[in-house]
């Protein structure tokens, strides 16, 4: 089963099993698995939601009783990641881990999950269980949206991540541009006439954390939208530059797998194709949580500040959980 929300959409939705419509699609940051819901999707009254039981009796427990990495480990960690960098001239190279919490009895997942509704409007919210897999997270990335109608693709470039009052960096700033870049380069492939819409760069906020965000519009041909996805996934945001190397550092140096971390989330309706990459979420066991966390680590890097980074990050989701 499944629940989600849109971005700026209080609206609960779900999938309906009587078709063989691929509705939502979730696939892993290596692309090498994915989990699909079929059916319509609907609306679902939160009345309906009030009366279904979801307890964490319905969670698998966790088999394989993963360690997280210390702070220790990860500063060690992210030095080697830094050499990496200057000794390659990388613009960045994202780093992430696991932050595991075993210190709970129970967990009310439909009160987490509207904690994380109420906290995140501006998200894609959502909360699935699926035998072995149960997961929950709430993110405002979009990797893109199609419309069926206009042709028009959308996408953003998000990258840099500070504390909502503090001031931006030049760190942060150099972060985000070749995230940007590289999103610029992929339209002026697929663009009809090479017209593109670039907004100016803002502030993104979300909960307690900004990210510096920019916009990109044109009309594409339908049959080119896959291509597009294929070429900005895994963004810069959630790899690096240049993609493949990253991805070969992110395997050598990562303790464990992303699975569906830094993944992305497809939903596909009548109007829209719509598609999410799936950050600020956990892997939810009964007797475990599994918080994904990362971060752009770039030659400028101070290892304790983004350490930091994702302890700030990992709040996302801990601080909505109603655990006991």
């Amino acid at each position: 089963m499944i629940y989600f929300k849109f971005p700026f959409n209080e609206k609960l939705y779900t999938t309906i099993e009587d078709s063989f419509k691929n509705a939502v699609t979730f696939y892993s940051f290596d692309s090498s698995n994915h989990l699909r819901f079929k059916g319509d999707i609907v609306e679902f009254h939160p009345k309906d939601f009030e009366k279904i039981t979801i307890t964490n009796q319905i969670l698998q427990p966790e088999n394989n009783h993963l360690v997280g990495e210390t702070k220790e480990e990860y500063l060690k960690k992210l030095d080697k990641v830094i050499d990496v960098i200057r000794q390659n001239n990388l613009p960045k190279l994202v780093l992430s881990r696991r932050k595991i919490i075993r210190d709970f009895s129970t967990i009310d997942l439909k009160e987490s999950f509207k904690n994380l509704c109420n906290s995140y409007p501006n998200a894609f919210r959502y909360i699935f269980i699926d035998g072995e897999n149960s997961w929950m997270g709430a993110f405002s990335e979009v990797l893109g949206k199609f419309d069926k109608k206009t042709h028009t693709f959308e996408t953003m470039s998000l990258a840099g991540t500070l504390p909502v009052s503090e001031p931006w960096s030049e760190k942060e700033i150099e972060e985000q541009k070749p995230v940007s870049s590289y999103i610029q380069n992929i339209f002026e492939k697929y663009a009809v006439l090479g017209n593109i819409e670039t907004s100016s760069t803002y502030d993104h906020i979300s909960g307690n954390i900004k990210h510096l965000r920019t916009d990109f519009k044109a009309k594409i041909k339908p049959e080119d939208v896959d291509h597009i996805i294929k070429e900005l996934h895994p963004t810069p945001a959630v790899c690096g530059i240049p993609k493949e190397f990253c991805r070969e550092k992110i395997q050598e140096f990562e303790k464990f797998p992303r699975e569906f971390y830094a993944g992305y989330i497809k939903i596909e309706t009548e109007e829209t194709v719509q598609y999410f990459v799936n950050l600020r979420c956990a892997k939810l066991h009964k007797d475990s949580i599994h918080l994904f966390v990362g971060g752009g680590i770039t030659s400028q890097s101070n290892p304790e500040k983004e350490w930091q980074e994702t302890e700030l990050k990992s709040e996302a989701v801990l601080k909505n959980l109603a655990i006991s």
